[in-house]
Formats: C-alpha cells, structure tokens, sequence
C-alpha cells in the first residue's frame, strides 16, 4: 500500500521570496499565483477605491481605505497570506509598514477568469472565518456584485447599475457602473 503523498505546506517567507514582480496569495499553506489584473479590472478598483476615500475623507472617517498590492495577514499564523483588490480597516492598530495584521473590516475582490473559483469559495470562507465584516465580489463578466454581511449572515446581489448599500456605513451606497 502506498503512502499518501503529503502536501506541501507553504509559508509567507515562500511569498516573499518570490521573484521581483511575482504576485502570489497564500491560503492555508497553498501558493495561488496571480495574474496581472486587466484594465477593466483596473478602472473598476480605482473608481471603487475613489469612491471610497472620498467617502471616507468628506465624513471625517477614521478607516484606512488601501488598494493591491497590499498585503493582509488574515490569521497570527505564517501560512495565510492575501492582497484584497481593496481593503477597508477601521482599527488602524492592525496595520503597520507590512501590511494588515488582522481581518479587514470590509474586502472587496474583483473577478478575473483565473481568480473565479478563489474568490468565489476559498476566500469567502476564510473572510467569513477571519472575521471580516463585510466582503464584496464585483465580478465584471457578469455585472454583478455579491455582497455578504457576515455580522447579519446575509447575502445579496446588485446589478452594476443598482445602488449598493455599504453594511459598514449607514449612509453610502456605491454604483459599480
């Protein structure tokens, strides 16, 4: 009888010893390369990360609102590694010149074709696990944006054209279109 072969279990230092330019997340000790985004997907987190600041910056916010490449350790742990399309962090001593050290308030993960079944399933475990409290998939195939509200156990999907109502702010609703 064969021994099962036992899976690699990868480290952030596999993540920083990566070669320059080389963007990759690790979850559960599992290396996921990741592919340059496309331009779409480039003018979509500007216009939400613009939105955001904005939002946060005319209402005197205390929320740190950073674009990818930015690296959040989700768990105190060396195999759990992600950069998030955008991340809002309202307690700001969870970050330092690395990165989050912790569960952002709010993720936002655009689709692209490579990251679907990333985005889709295995983030959205581990955000919901984390603790993040709110967690976007803006996915720009079908124009559509899925948002869950963990605190509220919920799940509900928008249109590009629809308003749609931040669950960590009362009073912001954003227009992917």
């Amino acid at each position: 009888m064969d021994a099962l072969k036992k899976e690699q279990i990868y480290t952030i230092d596999d993540i920083y010893a990566l070669p320059e330019g080389e963007r990759a997340e690790l979850i559960d000790g599992k290396i996921y390369y990741m592919a340059p985004p496309s331009w779409k997907h480039q003018r979509i987190s500007g216009r939400l990360y613009q939105s955001i600041a904005n939002y946060i910056d005319s209402n005197n916010g205390k929320c740190e609102v950073l674009a990818a490449p930015f690296a959040v350790f989700l768990n105190d742990d060396e195999i759990n590694y992600v950069e998030p399309d955008i991340s809002v962090i309202c307690d700001i001593s969870k970050l330092d010149d690395k990165g989050c050290h912790g569960a952002p308030d709010w993720v936002i993960e655009i689709v692209s074709p490579s990251s679907k079944p990333r985005d889709y399933m295995v983030k959205l475990f581990k955000y919901r696990t984390a603790g993040v409290r709110e967690y976007w998939i803006v996915d720009p195939a079908k124009e559509m944006v899925m948002v869950y509200r963990f605190e509220k156990e919920t799940m509900e999907e928008y249109s590009f054209e629809e308003d749609v109502p931040v669950g960590i702010y009362e009073d912001f609703a954003i227009k992917v279109q």
